[in-house]
């Protein structure tokens, strides 16, 4: 135990002086304020022995470079250590006396220039903080080896500090970015009551919410907390629903938080945690293996100081019989004392080795932050061998330097700005235009090894200064997780959402805790946890899942469904049965009736209506450039030749009733007025029909419109105008055989057939003029399929009323069909 000494810990005479502040004592008393009479001293108790070995690491650089001849030849560095216990009041007392080389000036003067050039130090943001509030009034350049606070690379109020770790705006989102990539997006915080916990925690908190992770709570704890309230912490954290506890907290915090976690038997969790504790070996024991197993976080590259391990342990207090802070290091190593004790305790007698003990102050497995204190030795002296133009003559030796008995510190700084060399190991070592060092870090994971210790696996990087897509990468390392779990643990606020479904922000929750929510019909979320469904292009539709986009059904009317296999089969059976009757006609010929019907024409209707129930079948099947054009062509000439070829019929019977010529000589004289007739009526309809085709011909079109779901393959009528000429000229064919026949009604014959055909045009009106709103109307290939109706009811409505009387009598009356019968006379 230490009180407030007047003089440094450690220290050495030279030409240059370096100083350096070190938390070498981890506990402070709290010294009565009565008001009444001066204030105790401080007392630093309880050695940190990672910080006595910083401090000795900073010795050692030192020794090293008076021992080399190419860096500052001649010129001798000495060092003044002291000790900030790592609070921010002993700092302020030990910036003041490493600038006046005193501790307490009261009463004496300041003198003018300060006692050293530079200071490598401190551990901790806040100390660091307090020292540059005080030493940057002066520009003395100060190189922290810990100190990691975004906030000190601010230059405008920090010009003269510098930095060998990186600044915790790089750790905080390569934090963040860690939680992310295991898929932990609801995470719990706790973090040290200081500079270095507040703003490492905030930046992480900005980066994680930027990543989509959300932060159940967040607490603070600091080493001068009451107990109560650090219990009221680890309650926090053991009711949190959270599985990941993400730990920005200095080592003192860190050790008081474990204590209470281990009374309240906090165990379960995976802990990310900073820098400044996840590779510290004392926290890797069997006592905190329960609670911190498993544990992930980001820590500079170790690597391996030539001599240091050797330097370390020759560490005595026969260095300095004097020297208070060796013999209290020997104490609490060897558990000893170098005063008789009644108590039993050893008699140190100085002669221990320190090769039998292993703590952290001889453990040289994990030289990282040590690492870091070298650097700034090394920077400084590289600083310095600039500023006094340090010259080789010769091959490496007899070098000479330019020395200055006037030399300030606040010249040192733009040096060190800009120094850039290179170390033993390989290593290269410059700063930024902050002071601050390149941000590359390695990921380390607390595992077992064979024998039962825990070690620190390297199993992945940091590096920001690559792009942002490749800054974090694993190595391949298997990962163990808390409590040695071989699964992943799951830390979410919501199960995550399938594919097919997308999240639903809960009001009045963070963002992570959500519903999920299936995607709407014909819109897709192909990954797990979607913000938002995707609508799937015009031609594609949502599969049953939402999870994929998939081409639409196309639907036409096609002959392997029922509707199209039915209509088929009437078309073929209304094609057969007219040929049917045509070959009826054809064996009947020479008959009265037959040749009073006029053969002639009778024959050329039947073809006519033959190819009205086959033009139905070009409707049927996936339409393509050719059949479209042929369906509608083909149904409009076979029509009007049909129509053609019954309006001839009727005219011949009128005239063959209301003629004053013989009879016999009437056919003779008709017969060519009828082709022409029927001749002219169908070239009519195919000039319609070829300048429909010349003009916008029907084409195949893909209609998304009317059904979201299916595609419609259909004929687009390319003119509507052609399509509704072609059926209105058919349409006034048959209102013109309707109107003769309906006239010639009541001639005075037995088989008058003008009744007939006008039947026959009562249902072929009736089922076209039904077919226009039908038509219209009709979804799809239903509306194929209405046409196809209207086509073969209309078809076989003038087969069944013209024809089907005639076929009768030639099959069943045989002895109505004679002359005598069909004129009337018995």
């Amino acid at each position: 135990m230490l009180g407030s000494p007047e003089f440094p810990l450690l220290s050495k005479e030279g030409d240059i002086i370096i100083g350096g502040a070190f938390s070498i004592h981890s506990q402070i008393s709290k010294p009565s304020l009565s008001f009444t009479g001066t204030p105790e001293h401080l007392i630093c108790s309880r050695i940190n022995f990672r910080e006595f070995r910083f401090a000795q690491t900073m010795i050692f650089a030192i020794e090293e470079i008076n021992n080399s001849s190419s860096l500052l030849p001649d010129i001798s560095i000495g060092y003044k250590v002291f000790d900030t216990c790592g609070s921010t009041l002993p700092s302020m007392r030990a910036v003041m006396g490493l600038m006046n080389g005193e501790e307490r000036t009261l009463g004496k003067n300041c003198s003018s220039q300060s006692s050293v050039h530079a200071i490598i130090g401190a551990s901790e943001s806040s100390s660091t903080i307090v020292m540059l509030q005080i030493s940057g009034i002066f520009q003395i350049p100060v190189i922290s080896h810990f100190a990691t606070c975004a906030c000190l690379s601010n230059r405008k109020e920090y010009p003269s500090f510098f930095r060998t770790i990186p600044s915790d705006y790089y750790q905080s989102r390569a934090l963040a970015k860690l939680v992310k990539h295991f898929g932990w997006t609801w995470v719990g915080a706790v973090r040290s009551d200081n500079d270095y916990g507040n703003n490492g925690l905030a930046t992480f908190i900005t980066a994680a919410s930027q990543v989509g992770v959300c932060i159940e709570y967040s607490e603070a704890i600091s080493r001068t907390d009451p107990n109560e309230q650090v219990a009221r912490v680890v309650r926090v954290i053991q009711s949190g629903s959270a599985k990941v506890l993400v730990a920005f907290l200095a080592q003192s915090e860190m050790n008081i938080l474990l204590e209470e976690a281990l009374k309240q038997n906090l165990t379960g969790l995976q802990w990310v945690g900073s820098e400044s504790w996840i590779t510290a070996g004392h926290l890797a024991t069997k006592r905190y293996s329960g609670i911190l197993s498993g544990s992930l976080g980001f820590t500079i590259r170790k690597t391996k100081i030539t001599g240091l391990q050797e330097f370390l342990l020759q560490v005595n207090p026969s260095q300095d019989p004097q020297n208070n802070l060796l013999r209290e290091f020997w104490e609490a190593t060897f558990d000893c004392s170098f005063q008789s004790s009644s108590q039993g305790q050893t008699q140190c007698s100085g002669s221990e080795r320190l090769e039998d003990i292993g703590n952290p102050f001889t453990d040289v497995s994990e030289l990282r932050i040590s690492n870091n204190v070298y650097k700034a030795v090394y920077a400084v002296a590289h600083a310095m061998h600039n500023m006094l133009k340090c010259e080789q003559s010769g091959k490496a030796v007899n070098q000479s330097c330019t020395w200055k008995s006037d030399l300030e510190p606040k010249q040192a700084v733009k040096y060190i700005q800009n120094v850039n060399f290179t170390l033993q190991s390989g290593e290269r070592v410059y700063f930024d235009g902050n002071g601050d060092p390149a941000a590359t870090y390695e990921l380390v994971n607390w595992q077992r090894n064979q024998a039962g210790d825990t070690v620190f696996v390297a199993v992945g990087s940091y590096d920001a200064s690559l792009p942002n897509g490749k800054q974090f990468n694993m190595n391949g390392i298997s990962i163990t997780w808390a409590a040695e779990s071989p699964k992943r643990p799951q830390s979410v606020c919501s199960e995550s959402c399938l594919p097919g479904f997308r999240q639903a922000v809960i009001k009045g929750k963070p963002i992570c805790c959500f519903s999920c929510i299936a995607c709407a019909a014909g819109e897709i979320s192909n990954s797990s946890n979607s913000a938002e469904c995707s609508r799937c292009p015009l031609e594609y539709w949502s599969n049953e899942d939402h999870s994929q986009c998939v081409p639409k059904v196309n639907e036409f009317l096609s002959y392997g469904e029922t509707m199209g296999a039915l209509l088929a089969a009437f078309s073929l059976f209304g094609a057969s049965l007219t040929l049917a009757v045509s070959c009826v006609f054809f064996w009947f010929r020479r008959t009265p009736l037959v040749k009073a019907s006029n053969s002639e024409l009778s024959f050329l209707l039947l073809f006519s209506l033959t190819l009205c129930f086959l033009c139905s079948l070009t409707f049927i099947g996936q339409p393509t450039e050719w059949s479209c054009m042929l369906r509608h062509t083909a149904f409009g000439i076979t029509f009007a030749l049909c129509m053609s070829c019954i309006l001839a019929k009727t005219i011949a019977v009128v005239m063959a009733f209301k003629a004053k010529r013989p009879s016999n000589t009437l056919p003779q004289c008709s017969a060519p007025l009828q082709r022409t007739s029927v001749l002219s009526c169908t070239l009519l309809q195919v000039l319609v029909c070829v300048v429909w085709l010349t003009l916008a011909p029907p084409f195949p079109y893909k209609n998304t419109a009317h059904a979201t779901e299916r595609i419609i393959l259909e004929c687009d009528l390319g003119s509507p105008i052609g399509f509704w000429a072609v059926l209105g000229y058919i349409g006034l064919l048959a209102v013109l055989c309707f109107i003769l026949a309906f006239l010639a009604r009541k001639l005075p014959d037995n088989f008058n057939e003008a009744k007939f055909i006008t039947f026959s045009m009562l249902i072929f009106c009736a089922v076209w003029v039904t077919f226009i709103p039908a038509y219209v109307s009709s979804p799809g290939k239903f509306t194929v399929a209405v046409e196809i109706f209207a086509i073969l009811a209309s078809s076989f409505g003038l087969l069944f009323c013209i024809f089907a009387p005639k076929c009768y009598i030639l099959l069943l009356k045989p002895e109505k069909n004679t002359k005598k019968h069909m004129m009337g006379r018995n």
